[in-house]
């Protein structure tokens, strides 16, 4: 009798285990850290610049003239992103996607961005790469959006050929690519080349919509 209790009761665990399993995935929580605020995990240094954690915040600072990447481990296709990044000197950066590179080195050969750089005018937000040069970029009376010296919070979004930009709670850029050239790749942080790249970032987070 006793063992009897103990299988009817095994098998109930193994039920109740199976339904919270098969429980669908509530809206917000499939959002994930691509950050873990301790150390780089999940992530790729391309090329020669200094990408290191301090104080929960990944900090990008530029040692060369050269190009500097942090790329994700993992290539997404669709996807929603949230961040926050500061500028803590000159420079131009930006959050790279369908990205990949010539191996071995820092050369894009593939993928577009989402501008970062805190200097008024110089399009933060608005979308540039993929050998087309500026795609598109946002309308002059929100060049002021960007805080110089302080955080400041974006979200992108990348469904198909359709790219979203959101910066400090203002809307940017929504743009429909007519001819894409890039689908799929990895996610990249960048430092510009020049010598002069002093970014960081923090509280990155990613909603992978992606299927293949």
């Amino acid at each position: 009798m006793l063992k009897r209790g103990l299988i009817l009761l095994f098998a109930a665990g193994v039920f109740l285990l199976a339904q919270r399993a098969k429980r669908p995935i509530l809206p917000g929580e499939d959002w994930i850290q691509l950050f873990n605020g301790k150390d780089l995990t999940g992530w790729v240094e391309v090329g020669k610049e200094k990408w290191g954690v301090e104080d929960g915040t990944i900090h990008g600072l530029a040692i060369s003239k050269a190009y500097g990447y942090l790329q994700t481990e993992k290539t997404y296709k669709d996807f929603h992103l949230s961040m926050r990044f500061k500028c803590e000197g000159d420079g131009n950066s930006g959050i790279f996607f369908h990205t990949g590179f010539k191996p071995g080195t820092p050369d894009v050969s593939q993928g577009l961005q989402f501008e970062i750089d805190c200097t008024i005018n110089k399009h933060t937000a608005g979308i540039y790469g993929d050998g087309r040069q500026w795609i598109v970029w946002p309308s002059p009376d929100k060049e002021g959006v960007v805080r110089q010296s302080d955080w400041n919070d974006l979200q992108v979004r990348v469904e198909g050929n359709r790219y979203v930009s959101r910066l400090n709670g203002v809307d940017m850029v929504d743009f429909t690519d007519p001819q894409p050239k890039s689908f799929d790749g990895y996610i990249a942080l960048q430092l510009h080349s020049g010598g002069s790249g002093n970014m960081r970032f923090k509280d990155i987070y990613i909603r992978d919509l992606t299927k293949r």
